[in-house]
C-alpha cells in the first residue's frame, strides 16, 4: 500500500528500493525525517530485480582490501537497524572460503592476504580438519580451507522490509508501482522526477534501481557499462534437516577455476541453498524469464553428491534474479558531478552486494547530505577503465556454453 505523498517537494528522492535503495531511505530518514521520497516502480518485495529470497550471505572475508576494510562497519550498519527495530536480520554461523589447493589455492591465498590487510581474524584449515568440524563436507585432503567465525546470513526480504517500515516512521514518503520515468531540471534549475503518479523535485536524487540504472541514468544521458544476467539459486529438501540448521551448518563459498559456488544453511525455508555465481545467460529486464534452467540444477547436483552428499533431496525450489554487474565487477559508487548533475548520487553493487547494502545505503545518505562519506569508497569511483574505456574487456565468468558439470 501506498504511504501518501502530499508534498511535490522533498530533500531527497531515492529511486529503487530494493536492499541498497532501501538502506539510502532509512538512513535519509534518520536524518532529515519527513524530507525523504522512496521510489519503486514495481510492488515493495517484488521479485523482479537482485534484492528478494530468503538469505544471502554476509562475511568479513573478501579478495581485495578494498572490501575487507569495510566489511566490519558493515555489521555496524546492520547492528544499527536490528537495534532500532528488533527484529533480528543477521546470523552469524560462520563462513568457509574452499578450493583444490592445486587449481584455486593462489585465490584462497589472496583472500588470506586482504584480510591481513584489515586484521581480520580467520583460521587455516586443510581438508581432514574441515571434514572434523564438519563432517557434511566430504572433501578431500588436496582442499584448503579459510574459517571466518563471524561469516553467516542476513534475512533480506525482512531486512528490505524492516528499513521501509523505520523510514515511514521516521516521516518518509514510499510510493511503489511508481516507475520513474525521467529526471531533468525545471526552469528555476531543481532537480525534477517525472513518474507516473506525479512529478516530485528535490535537492538531491539517489538511484539504486540495479538492473534499470540505465533506464534511470539514461534520462540525464549518462550510461553505466554493465552486464546484467539471469541467475538462480535451488532449494534442496534434505532428510538430514538437523545437520544444515544455522546451529550445525556454515555459509560456504568453493572456488573453482570456471565458476564460484555458494551455499547456506536452512532459513526461511526448509532447505539448504546452493547457488552459483555469475553463471547466468546475459539478458535485459525485459528479455529475462522467471524460469530455472534446469542445466544449473544439474549442475549443483553434480557438485553437492561430490562435496556435500547429504544436503541433497528433492527440488523444493529454484528461483531466479538479476545480477547487474559492472565489467570489472567492482562496485561503483559515485555522484555525476563530472556530468554535469551533481545532484545525483548513485550505486551499483556489481552482482554481490547485498551483504554490503545497508552500509551502502549509509555511504549514500552521506553523500547526499553531506557531499561526502567518512568511509573509504575511493575504490569505486566512475574513474576507472571498467567504466570509462569503452574497449575494456569484460572480467566476469561468464557462461559460454551450457556443460556446467565440466567446469565445476
Amino acid at each position: 500500500m501506498d504511504s501518501p505523498a502530499m508534498k511535490s517537494h522533498y530533500d531527497y528522492i531515492v529511486v529503487g528500493c530494493g536492499g541498497i535503495g532501501s538502506s539510502a531511505v532509512y538512513w535519509l530518514s534518520k536524518r532529515v525525517g519527513n524530507g525523504v521520497l522512496g521510489l519503486e516502480q514495481f510492488k515493495l518485495g517484488h521479485v523482479n530485480g537482485g534484492s528478494q529470497d530468503h538469505s544471502r550471505i554476509i562475511r568479513l572475508q573478501y579478495n581485495e582490501a578494498k572490501y575487507t576494510r569495510l566489511t566490519r562497519d558493515t555489521y555496524k550498519a546492520w547492528e544499527a537497524v536490528e537495534q532500532e527495530s528488533g527484529v533480528q536480520l543477521v546470523y552469524k554461523v560462520g563462513a568457509i572460503q574452499f578450493a583444490k589447493k592445486s587449481v584455486m589455492g593462489a585465490t584462497i591465498d589472496a583472500y588470506a592476504e586482504a584480510m591481513d590487510a584489515n586484521q581480520i581474524p580467520y583460521e587455516r584449515w586443510s581438508g581432514t580438519e574441515l571434514r572434523r568440524r564438519f563432517p557434511q563436507f566430504t572433501v578431500g585432503d588436496e582442499t584448503v580451507c579459510l574459517w571466518q567465525k563471524d561469516g553467516g546470513l542476513v534475512d533480506a526480504s525482512m531486512a528490505n522490509a524492516v528499513q521501509i517500515q523505520l523510514a515511514r516512521a521516521n516521516g518518509a514518503d514510499i510510493l511503489d508501482n511508481c516507475p520513474v520515468i525521467r529526471i531533468d531540471r525545471d526552469d528555476h534549475g531543481r532537480t525534477v522526477v517525472h513518474t507516473p503518479k506525479g512529478m516530485f523535485s528535490c535537492k538531491r536524487v539517489v538511484v539504486a534501481a540495479g538492473a534499470w540504472i540505465n533506464h534511470v541514468l539514461g534520462s540525464v544521458g549518462v550510461h553505466i557499462p554493465v552486464v546484467v544476467t539471469q541467475e538462480q539459486v535451488t532449494y534442496f529438501a534434505t532428510p538430514h534437516v538437523k545437520e544444515f540448521t544455522k546451529a550445525k551448518f556454515p555459509v560456504w563459498i568453493y572456488n573453482s577455476p570456471k565458476h564460484d559456488l555458494y551455499g547456506l544453511p536452512i532459513h526461511g525455508i526448509s532447505g539448504s541453498k546452493i547457488g552459483i555465481d555469475a553463471g547466468g545467460n546475459q539478458v535485459t529486464p525485459e528479455t529475462r524469464n522467471f524460469t530455472p534452467d534446469p542445466e544449473r540444477e544439474k549442475a549443483c547436483i553434480h557438485f553437492l553428491k561430490s562435496i556435500i552428499p547429504r544436503s541433497l533431496g528433492p527440488i523444493l525450489e529454484s528461483k531466479t534474479c538479476l545480477y547487474t554487474m559492472t565489467l570489472d565487477r567492482s562496485y561503483v559508487i559515485d555522484t555525476l558531478e563530472s556530468r554535469g548533475w551533481p545532484e545525483i548520487v548513485f550505486c551499483c553493487g556489481a552482482g554481490h552486494a547485498f551483504k554490503f547494502a545497508c552500509l551502502l545505503g549509509k555511504i549514500l545518505s552521506e553523500l547526499a547530505i553531506d557531499g561526502q562519506t567518512k568511509y573509504d569508497v575511493m575504490a569505486f569511483t566512475m574513474n576507472r577503465p571498467a567504466i570509462t574505456d569503452p574497449t575494456f574487456k569484460p572480467q566476469l565468468q561468464m557462461v559460454v556454453q551450457n556443460d556446467f558439470t565440466s567446469k565445476l
